[in-house]
């Protein structure tokens, strides 16, 4: 991967510990960062605790980055783990992956169309944040963030299927919520 030379110069002011580096970094990162956590997490208290751990984490690790990704990716790794370790901490989310049947999905199989043009980003975005915390992270790391089931299996520890299941479901709330609020 060929790196940007002026990340690199970056990451490497940052990690000699120059202040105006790392907020320079911090600047370039938290506003799409804070996104992230924000689709992760119901509230924006959470979101912000996420972010503020995600970015202390970031720069006590940036010595281990070494540019085989991009400087976002790596971050929003680091992003998603905070948020998905503060989740861990909530015991409803905890009950809720564990105490949810696995269902069979046909991924070849497509879902009845939804006139989607109907309803408004802002619209699909709140029906999101209405959904119980299992299916909002597993939808918002699957449609969002662009994990695939099994990386999303592997940070939540379920299997595969039991992702696919909560996508599914997590599809079928969100239309339900946008057919009945008009």
């Amino acid at each position: 991967m060929k790196t940007n030379p002026v990340e690199r110069d970056l990451v490497k002011d940052c990690i000699k510990g120059k202040r105006d580096a790392q907020y320079r970094l911090y600047t370039r990162y938290d506003g799409a960062m804070y996104n992230v956590c924000l689709r992760m997490m119901k509230k924006r208290e959470d979101a912000e605790d996420a972010l503020q751990d995600a970015f202390v984490d970031v720069f006590r690790k940036l010595h281990t980055f070494r540019f085989e990704s991009t400087l976002g990716a790596w971050i929003k790794r680091i992003v998603v783990n905070n948020c998905l370790n503060l989740l861990k901490k909530q015991k409803d989310f905890i009950v809720q992956l564990e105490n949810i049947p696995e269902i069979s999905v046909d991924d070849n199989k497509r879902e009845e169309d939804l006139d989607v043009q109907s309803f408004t980003v802002q619209r699909i975005k709140e029906a999101i944040q209405f959904l119980p915390s299992g299916y909002r992270v597993i939808c918002s790391l699957y449609l969002f963030e662009g994990y695939d089931h099994q990386e999303i299996a592997t940070f939540l520890g379920i299997s595969e299927s039991t992702s696919k299941s909560q996508l599914h479901r997590a599809k079928r709330k969100i239309k339900n919520s946008l057919l009945s609020h008009g």
